[in-house]
């Protein structure tokens, strides 16, 4: 007898809350195992107890050491990786350039961009031993688009993810890999519902044509795409998703 497709092997970070969780979930859904990465000790141990195939490692993606760790354990455990979700990001509260200190604007291009550099560097000699290799970094329209408020140094980071998902593509095509960026634009998470009331969460629903946020488990269905192999010959893309916030 044959054997059957072995079982893909994703890691996502940032992966115990909102977009990430979403898309740990998804990804166990259809079979595939689930590395969650995650600082969060409870709430990625409860993403990871959700699905019979998924693990939690915890991990501080701005970290050298903690990356080098998360990413050995996978290699010993599993020996490769076929999806890489970089989705780790956010920021604490939305400031003004004047109110951002230094420390603060460091903190948070650390989480949004220095963490891509990290973990996919880390993670590129397992990613190579995959039979179809992907990687999905989660942008943002703030990187896209400057017409409304958002933290400085997190549409800086957002952008550049966006820039650095090229440079990553050209150089990883020749190994087979696709690497493609995602920017979506006002999803109903945790961390918007703490940074927005409801009067500013209408007040930006009103300028989307399409008139609401969008959900986590959307996003993380345009993320099996760009991980599936009817994308396979699409790389170096930053695909914005925004309900017709952006349009080019």
């Amino acid at each position: 007898m044959s054997e059957g497709p072995r079982q893909r092997i994703v890691v996502v970070t940032g992966a115990a809350m909102g977009i990430g969780r979403a898309t740990a979930l998804a990804f166990g859904e259809k079979g595939d195992f689930v590395y969650v990465l995650d600082i969060d000790l409870e709430k990625g141990s409860e993403v990871a107890g959700l699905n019979e195939h998924a693990r939690f490692v915890r991990c501080d993606v701005t970290s050298s050491e903690d990356v080098r760790d998360a990413i050995g354990q996978i290699g010993e455990e599993s020996g490769h990786i076929d999806v890489l979700v970089n989705n780790a990001g956010g920021f604490p509260a939305q400031r003004s350039l004047e109110e951002t200190s230094l420390d603060e604007w460091r903190q948070i291009i650390d989480l949004n961009l220095t963490s891509v550099f990290l973990i996919t560097q880390a993670a590129l000699p397992l990613i190579r031993q995959s039979e179809e290799g992907h990687i999905i970094n989660i942008g943002s329209l703030a990187g896209q688009l400057t017409s409304y408020r958002t933290s400085p140094p997190y549409a800086a980071a957002k952008a550049g993810v966006h820039s650095l998902t090229r440079v990553m593509a050209a150089e990883l095509a020749q190994d087979g890999i696709t690497v493609n960026a995602l920017a979506p634009s006002a999803v109903m998470t945790e961390r918007i519902e703490r940074l927005r009331d409801e009067k500013e969460r209408q007040a930006t629903a009103a300028t989307i044509p399409l008139g609401r946020y969008q959900s986590p488990a959307e996003v993380a269905e345009w993320i099996l795409f760009l991980a599936s192999p009817e994308a396979g010959f699409m790389t170096g893309q930053t695909v914005s998703v925004n309900g017709g916030r952006f349009m080019t």
